[in-house]
């Protein structure tokens, strides 16, 4: 349906496509629906924000996307058509119009999807990125907003056009705006990073080579995101979740969401890999570790399930949890009869958690791991019984010297006495007097005692959350400082300890910690020093912190507010558009010249 008269006389004009509605709004440009004036098809228009459109930079940033894209021919990305002339008012991008809504939207409605749906979507993009990295282009910024998903319904009675499974889904990639051609230097002129924080690979961030493997990871975050509800690296803030995607700790997959199962976490673990080079190599390779697993599962035929899905989610979901449970049982059996214990275990495991209640399969996995823990304990108590072995063999010979009679040797004149005479032959000998036994003094068995350990001492592990989230010490009771960062943890005794944080650019701070044995969060928000900004210029303009819009800044001294030690800003003069790229240092002072 068109926009009204009224929001029509407000929409862009353009030579040969007639602007009918906007659809959609990103950082870079307003995304509407037109129509070709010349073939008479309707097409996306992607047009550029007004303040950036002198920007050379960002100019070049789109002329790349275009270029980057324009050579890419694959049914799961969005084809351009067209690139506005450099004589344009407008500097637009046009591409193929899809019907449909964006991944982003769709997690936003249905939360965590089915593990096998996610992975048949994982599928599709990882098949466009395998063809954009083949032809030298690494897209850099995977996530759910550049994911567009059209559905087609089926028809009444469940019958389509065409006999073809799957024909009635699309999904397509979308957004190379900041794709970097291998064989190409970067656009960006400042060093500045590019991409959206808890999707890139930490080799991007650092500004490292970016290359397939880079794409690995974001799909790697993606398909977490799809199966978890949840991104993996998560914060209060941007220089957070940075820091977090550096340190690369996240939270295993099938512990957060334990449908999922060991299986798919692997999957997921992998494409995660802080090192590129223990990464899948590329996503052909990410792209049949998928396909494997859902063909171990029985899914042969994952557009067909994705479609089904996107049919009836609920009734779907209902369904496939049976089939799942019945197919992972058959496969943890299968494991179990090969002898594979651990195989059988991930199964099995994954099988409980779609039905954790089921009588049945608690029996089973409760006495596999009764199993388990006795082939542990008998492996921890080999050493112990072969101890108790040996000391009991030693019992056993002191024992026997103990308890035998005792043997004496007669002396040499203790020699038979005659037989008297007289006596009648064949009659007994008469019995020399046996003399007399000597005294057996009584043997004290050695008491054996096991040597008796000390108590072990309580060990406990505090998780720092820290803010600022880098760049912070530690102090426990004075000690010397160490450096930490927000999900470091500190090991400390069952002690009551005092903890001194401090970092180059904040105020000290301490936190008293009470005596305890269990594991436990500190959370410590230490006071940073503002960063002061002079905007040399013309007082009687209006000037703008691009980055924090909230921030108020005029010409003159301004102090700016800082959430860690240093920050890059752009600051632009409202009337005219120009800018000036700052970085800003908690305590420092830093100069934008107009």
């Amino acid at each position: 349906m068109g926009a009204s008269a009224s929001a029509r006389s407000r929409l862009p004009h353009l030579a040969k496509y007639e602007v009918e509605e906007e659809i959609g709004h990103g950082g870079m440009a307003t995304v509407y629906r037109a129509r070709d004036r010349r073939l008479g098809r309707e097409v996306a228009v992607k047009i550029i924000h007004p303040h950036l459109r002198d920007s050379r930079e960002v100019a070049a940033r789109f002329t790349t996307e275009a270029q980057a894209v324009a050579k890419l021919r694959h049914p799961n990305i969005v084809e351009v058509f067209d690139v506005s002339e450099p004589g344009e008012e407008e500097q637009y991008l046009v591409v193929e119009l899809l019907r449909g809504t964006t991944l982003r939207k769709l997690l936003q409605e249905r939360g965590a999807l089915p593990p096998e749906i996610a992975a048949a979507l994982a599928l599709e993009l990882l098949a466009a990125i395998a063809h954009a990295n083949g032809s030298g282009v690494v897209h850099r910024d995977i996530k759910p907003e550049n994911v567009l998903l059209e559905h087609r319904a089926a028809a009444p009675g469940g019958e389509t056009a065409s006999t073809t499974e799957g024909d009635r889904v699309l999904v397509k990639l979308t957004d190379f705006g900041i794709a970097k051609l291998l064989d190409a230097q970067g656009v960006t002129s400042t060093g500045q990073v590019l991409g959206s924080p808890a999707h890139m690979a930490p080799e991007q961030i650092e500004g490292g080579d970016v290359d397939a493997r880079a794409d690995v990871f974001g799909m790697g975050v993606l398909l977490y995101e799809c199966m978890v509800g949840h991104l993996p690296f998560e914060g209060s803030n941007p220089a957070q979740v940075l820091r977090r995607v550096l340190d690369g700790h996240y939270a295993d997959a099938a512990v957060e969401r334990a449908v999922v199962g060991a299986r798919w976490s692997a999957v997921l673990d992998r494409a995660l890999a802080h090192a590129p080079a223990e990464r899948y190599p590329d996503a052909g390779a990410m792209r049949e570790a998928v396909q494997n697993e859902l063909a171990r599962l029985g899914v042969r035929s994952p557009r067909k399930e994705l479609e089904a899905w996107l049919d009836e989610p609920d009734a779907y979901a209902e369904a496939h949890t049976r089939v799942m449970i019945e197919r992972l049982c058959a496969l943890g059996a299968e494991a179990h009869k090969r002898g594979d214990a651990i195989g059988a275990a991930r199964d099995y495991n994954r099988a409980l958690a779609h039905a954790p209640h089921d009588p049945d399969l608690l029996r089973l996995v409760a006495g596999m791991h009764r199993a388990e823990a006795r082939a542990r304990l008998l492996r921890r108590g080999s050493a112990v019984i072969v101890l108790t072995v040996g000391l009991g063999t030693v019992a056993f010979a002191i024992g026997r010297v103990v308890r035998a009679p005792a043997v004496v040797s007669p002396e040499p004149s203790a020699a038979a006495a005659p037989q008297p005479s007289g006596a009648p032959p064949g009659a007994p000998l008469a019995q020399a007097p046996a003399p007399a036994a000597p005294a057996l003094h009584p043997i004290t068995m050695p008491t054996l005692r096991m040597p008796v350990l000390p108590p072990r001492p309580v060990e406990r592990a505090l998780t720092l959350q820290l803010t600022p989230s880098m760049g912070v010490t530690v102090s426990v009771d004075g000690a010397a400082p160490r450096g930490v960062s927000s999900g470091d943890r500190v090991v400390l005794d069952g002690k009551a300890h005092t903890l001194s944080f401090g970092c180059p650019v904040c105020t000290p701070s301490s936190r008293d910690v009470p005596a305890g044995d269990r594991d436990d969060t500190v959370a410590m928000r230490l006071a940073i020093k503002p960063a002061g900004l002079e905007i040399r210029g013309d007082g009687n303009k209006t000037y703008q912190l691009v980055e924090h819009p909230e921030t108020p800044v005029r010409a003159g001294s301004n102090q700016v507010a800082m959430q860690s030690e240093f920050d890059s800003v752009t600051v632009r003069q409202i009337e005219t558009g120009a800018t000036v790229h700052v970085r800003l240092r908690a305590g420092g002072s830093v100069a934008a010249p107009f």
